[in-house]
């Protein structure tokens, strides 16, 4: 009984004590049991004990920091007093120093604004204008004066508005000169070069008879990524020029050069052009291609022929290498023959030779009829094109409709230069064949009329 009573006793201090510093081991009595307890409360209430003194103190530093800091408030409130009474009086000393100034002033002041405004002016001209390609850095005391001009505390100076008027001056006196300078100019292929650059006014650039750019916000000078065509020998005459008049070509459309020659430039060639036509277009000229083969082919064969006819008429024997001798050989073999019979036999002499002699003039009439026939496909394929693309990204984009509608007016214009040259071929080469079928039928008639005439 006594056993159990130690143990009930020892777990209930175990639960108790358990943060007791003193590890005890199992009691055997009351007696130690009682010690134990004794022992482990002693210890917690010291520790209960100085827990409390930490938070006292702890508790009495923090109210001397509130208290500061509500001092420190209290003090910055007032410097803050201070400080908005002091930003009052400075208005109303500003106000009356504004007042003053614009006094003072007087009619400066809308001169100054009229000079701000030209200053504003004169630098975006400066900026852009080619002259700044030979001499950089015009803009930089124009930046400075539009910001005293502008400022409260500063005033532009004589020298300062001098300057400006000199700038103004030196743009306009530089707008009539033609100089050459050296410049450094990046090619096409990327590659920077030291070139003597020459300068037209202020409309172009020109470099080893090649068209420059200017881009004002690099300051870099380059080659034009595509020249314009048929002005390449003025430039290089200009080039080499040293005095006198030179013959060359400029774009007179903007004071710094660029609308005219950009929309040159950009303007596709006959072969670009060519290319819009696209697959349509390739089956277009390729059929031209063959017309113009076939009615050269057909073209030669019948001016052999005919020569060989002409022959023939003045030789007193038939040769069958040619088609009259082939008719007359007819009417030899044949002597007894009586007129409407021999009629019949040269008739189908002449009927012989007509397919030889029209060959290809049926297949020249079919392409000049099938190739507006195949400009209208393209025109048809090009404006769906045009109108799927309004459906895939509207109709705010030009760009976007330019290759259909380029295929649309392309593949007609092609379709037509194949079909008037063709017609003009085919009637060429048929007039060619006529004249030879003609000759065959002539003689023919005139065997029949000698053959009546002789009986």
């Amino acid at each position: 009984m006594n056993k159990q009573l130690i143990n009930i006793f020892a777990a209930l201090f175990a639960a108790v004590a358990l943060s007791a510093p003193v590890v005890a081991s199992e009691a055997k009595t009351l007696d130690e049991l009682l010690e134990m307890i004794q022992t482990a409360k002693i210890s917690e209430t010291a520790e209960y004990r100085q827990r409390e003194a930490e938070f006292k103190k702890d508790q009495r530093k923090q109210t001397q920091l509130l208290k500061s800091a509500e001092n420190t408030k209290a003090a910055e409130e007032r410097r803050s007093d201070r400080l908005e009474q002091t930003i009052r009086d400075n208005d109303i000393k500003l106000a009356a120093l504004r007042e003053q100034r614009d006094k003072r002033l007087g009619s400066l002041k809308e001169l100054f604004g009229h000079l701000t405004g030209a200053a504003g002016d004169i630098r975006a001209k400066l900026n852009q204008s080619i002259v700044s390609a030979q001499i950089p850095g015009r803009t930089e005391f124009l930046d400075v004066l539009i910001d005293k001009m502008s400022s409260d505390t500063r005033l532009p100076s004589i020298a300062d508005i001098e300057k400006l008027w000199y700038e103004q001056q030196r743009e306009m006196v530089e707008s009539s000169r033609v100089v050459k300078f050296k410049r450094t100019v990046l090619r096409a292929d990327g590659e920077p070069v030291d070139m003597e650059v020459v300068r037209v006014g202020t409309y172009n650039l020109l470099a080893d008879g090649m068209y420059l750019e200017y881009s004002p916000e690099t300051g870099l000078v380059s080659e034009l990524s595509r020249q314009p065509s048929g002005f390449k020998g003025g430039a290089e005459d200009l080039q080499e020029a040293t005095s006198g008049f030179t013959k060359v070509g400029l774009d007179p459309t903007g004071p710094f050069g660029g609308g005219l020659l950009a929309a040159l430039i950009n303007a596709p060639t006959l072969i670009e052009r060519w290319h819009f036509g696209g697959i349509v277009g390739y089956v277009i000229t390729a059929v031209f291609a063959f017309a113009i083969v076939l009615a050269v082919w057909r073209f030669v064969v019948l001016f052999g022929m005919s020569s060989a006819v002409k022959d023939q008429l003045n030789a007193e024997s038939a040769n069958t290498g040619n088609p009259l001798g082939r008719v007359l050989k007819v009417a030899a073999d044949n002597p007894g023959l009586d007129a409407e019979s021999l009629e019949l036999k040269l008739h189908e002499a002449v009927l012989k030779e007509r397919p030889s002699i029209e060959s290809g003039l049926n297949l020249l009439k079919i392409i000049a009829m099938v190739a507006p026939l195949l400009g209208l496909l393209g025109t048809v394929t090009g404006m769906i094109i045009t109108f799927q693309m309004i459906t895939l990204f509207g109709a705010g984009d030009p760009k976007a409709m330019a290759g259909g509608i380029s295929q649309a007016l392309i593949t007609t214009v092609l379709g037509l230069v194949v079909a008037i040259p063709t017609v003009l071929l085919h009637t060429l080469v048929s007039g060619k064949a006529q004249g030879i079928l003609h000759v065959l039928e002539e003689q023919s008639a005139g065997i029949v009329a000698g053959s009546v005439e002789g009986r």
